[in-house]
């Protein structure tokens, strides 16, 4: 079975900038071999985490909802790609309550000292990250970043690799740089090929 990959939208629009960025980091982790799955976030349904702690004692939440499918998803992923703008500094909410629902993992590896995701691949998981800020400004990414961080501790998928582009608001569209585009490429394809590689 070829090495999969779970690659998520955090933005709102199908076929904006972020969005065309994961598309080409998607089509070179598929060219190096890797199987990826996309999951379009904002298109979910699913409630924000209630801090019920059923997850305390469950490998579960006790909220059915899409978000429930998706648990065997990143236990079973070989590496993530994370693609999202910054919205007022930070995760876009969507994205991050989708984040937050993934309690189940942090009380599985930090309360229960059984973590849900096997030794194996604890040691091979890799993240990608994909984000575009409209402004211009040096901390763009600091949100984005303490939150992608905290989110790829739980899951055991170490964040290897990113790309972060600024000032977007200026440059509209990134069909205008297809340099940035094939940058996007190029990672997800060392992404992909680091699994295949190996395998």
């Amino acid at each position: 079975m070829k090495p999969q990959i779970l690659a998520l939208l955090g933005s709102p629009l199908p076929e904006g900038n972020t969005a065309k960025l994961l598309k080409q980091a998607i089509a070179g982790a598929e060219k190096a071999g890797c199987e990826v799955t996309l999951i379009d976030v904002p298109s979910l349904e699913f409630s924000s985490c209630r801090e019920m702690y059923y997850c305390k004692e469950q490998s579960s939440c006790i909220m059915e909802d899409d978000m429930i499918p998706i648990y065997s998803f990143l236990k079973n992923m070989d590496s993530l790609i994370i693609a999202t703008p910054v919205m007022t500094m930070g995760v876009p909410g969507h994205l991050k309550s989708f984040m937050d629902r993934c309690q189940v993992f942090y009380c599985a590896k930090y309360e229960r000292k059984a973590p849900l995701i096997p030794a194996e691949k604890r040691k091979t998981r890799k993240t990608l990250l994909l984000s575009i800020s409209g402004m211009n400004l040096p901390n763009n990414f600091d949100g984005i970043k303490i939150s992608t961080l905290a989110f790829c501790d739980i899951l055991d998928c170490r964040l290897a690799d990113e790309l972060l582009i600024k000032d977007m608001d200026n440059k509209v569209d990134l069909d205008r740089f297809p340099d940035l585009l094939k940058e996007a490429y190029d990672k997800g394809f060392a992404l992909g090929s680091a699994l295949t590689t190996r395998s």
